[in-house]
């Protein structure tokens, strides 16, 4: 039997819709937002720059992008997706960020984060499964590690943010690691 491999009970995995834009939007103009979900300097994006960045996106052979879906309300609640996959190597770097911010810490981020995986190591054929996170984003790391990420290095005092300076970690699972994991 086959599994419907991007749904979970909470969401669901979907491509973008134009309906989407308005509240990829909003995300990008909310600086908390920004500050987690990417090492860049948090600028605002506008809707417009956000359609240019997509379709590249889109035509990448490198990456992939999933609108994260309520299936309760069919809501686009966040992102997902892998980039810099090395398809010779298999390997690739997974990210995630969870928009709205009344969907935040109810278990959302870790539905969307396991179908993510589960489709990289089960459709993509991946073999390695990688991601950074700033050490001050505890949420995120705690769902990582749940999931079975190890961190396998720190790049000292990477982030410049609010006159300090901020570790990011590394973190790693490798298809091995991800099948013992499912299994128990």
């Amino acid at each position: 039997m086959v599994k419907d491999l991007l749904k979970g009970s909470k969401i669901a995995l979907t491509s973008f819709k134009d309906s989407h834009l308005p509240s990829l939007e909003k995300w990008y103009n909310d600086i908390y937002f920004l500050r987690n979900f990417d090492m860049i300097p948090a600028f605002p994006r506008s809707a417009k720059e956000l359609n240019v960045t997509l379709k590249n996106l889109f035509e990448s052979q490198d990456k992939f992008m999933f609108a994260i879906n309520s299936v309760k309300d069919d809501e686009i609640v966040g992102i997902t997706g892998f980039e810099n996959i090395l398809w010779n190597n298999g390997t690739a770097t997974i990210y995630i960020g969870i928009g709205e911010k009344d969907h935040r810490g109810c278990g959302i981020g870790s539905e969307a984060l396991y179908l993510t995986m589960e489709f990289g190591f089960e459709e993509l054929n991946l073999h390695r499964i990688q991601l950074t996170v700033i050490s001050y984003n505890k949420p995120a790391i705690k769902l990582y590690e749940k999931l079975g990420f190890k961190k396998e290095g720190t790049y000292r005092q990477f982030i410049y943010r609010d006159g300090n300076r901020y570790d990011m970690y590394l973190y790693g699972i490798l298809r091995s690691e991800w099948e013992a994991t499912i299994k128990k």
